[in-house]
């Protein structure tokens, strides 16, 4: 099925959790469900091995075998987003991978690497694009490379959106400005930062909440696109308390915090891998189980 890649990263991009069992392996087939239900609620996208997935905790057979089962799960519904990264070797042998499982578009993660120059990033970019021929999504999590150089980035051929994942949204105005007008500017910080990167001219945003509760997560969506903020500024405070509970720890408990509301609302996923904490400590689950029992999410 063709998909309107544009279209869909404009709504919501869901970042898939990868499921493990206790003893730390990978758990494809329990993603399924949350695939299902994330569908059923009109998640746009999905995307397999984004930092949701705990991508950086994968080897890369097991980033391969779960773009492959996400794949399989999603069965063209809606489009599907690889995850790639690491070194140029691994990103590209990830790239071709998704391209034979079927994904409908990369997302290259920002390369991590203390010695990636700006310009070597516009090769790291080149090199995985012509690995696979897909449609790139860049995602960028540090904008201290500056505005020429995301500028140089979204030249690259192929590449159609990215994903803004810094909290400076002027900066964003300004890539924005410098860059071709039909790239997709996609919120790469959720829910919360989606309101003040929608007003500087952003669409859609990412969401590790589609995991547990979409249906907020469309309906956030669906007031921001329709410009009354004061409503999606209302529901976002409402599930503000998950997103709180996430940024503990510097950031440590994100996936912490999905794992253990799937696991709390009757969908175990699993633990998390190091260096991501697990478990929760007991303020913190009191936190999220007081935010689940508030709205009575099931699974």
């Amino acid at each position: 099925m063709a998909h309107d890649l544009t279209k869909a990263l404009s709504g919501i991009s869901g970042i898939l959790v990868t499921p493990m069992q206790e003893d730390g392996s990978i758990d494809p087939d329990r993603q399924k469900p949350v695939v299902d239900k994330a569908i059923a609620a009109g998640v746009h996208v999905l995307t397999a091995n984004g930092n949701t997935g705990e991508f950086y905790s994968l080897s890369v057979e097991e980033a391969e075998e779960m773009c492959l089962a996400a794949a399989r799960h999603v069965g063209g519904r809606v489009p599907l987003v690889a995850g790639v990264g690491r070194s140029v070797v691994d990103a590209c042998r990830l790239a071709r991978s998704a391209q034979d499982a079927g994904a409908d578009a990369l997302m290259i993660h920002q390369p991590p690497d203390p010695f990636a120059a700006p310009r070597g990033l516009v090769g790291y970019v080149r090199a995985v694009t012509e690995a696979s021929g897909l449609p790139i999504v860049l995602y960028l999590r540090n904008d201290a490379i500056g505005t020429q150089a995301i500028a140089d980035l979204c030249a690259v051929p192929g590449v159609v959106g990215v994903k803004w994942a810094t909290p400076n949204p002027m900066k964003l105005a300004e890539a924005m400005a410098a860059s071709d007008p039909g790239i997709v500017w996609v919120g790469g910080l959720a829910e919360v930062w989606a309101p003040p990167f929608y007003a500087v001219g952003a669409r859609g945003f990412t969401s590790g909440l589609i995991n547990v509760w979409p249906e907020r997560s469309v309906a956030i969506h669906a007031a921001l696109d329709a410009g009354d903020y004061p409503k999606a500024q209302t529901l976002i405070a409402e599930m503000k308390p998950f997103e709180d509970v996430r940024a503990q720890e510097l950031n440590g408990t994100n996936v912490t915090g999905v794992k253990a509301a799937l696991r709390a609302i009757g969908h175990d996923c699993g633990p998390t891998r190091p260096p991501s904490a697990w478990p929760l400590t007991a303020a913190q689950q009191d936190m999220l189980e007081s935010f689940i029992t508030r709205h009575g999410i099931t699974f």
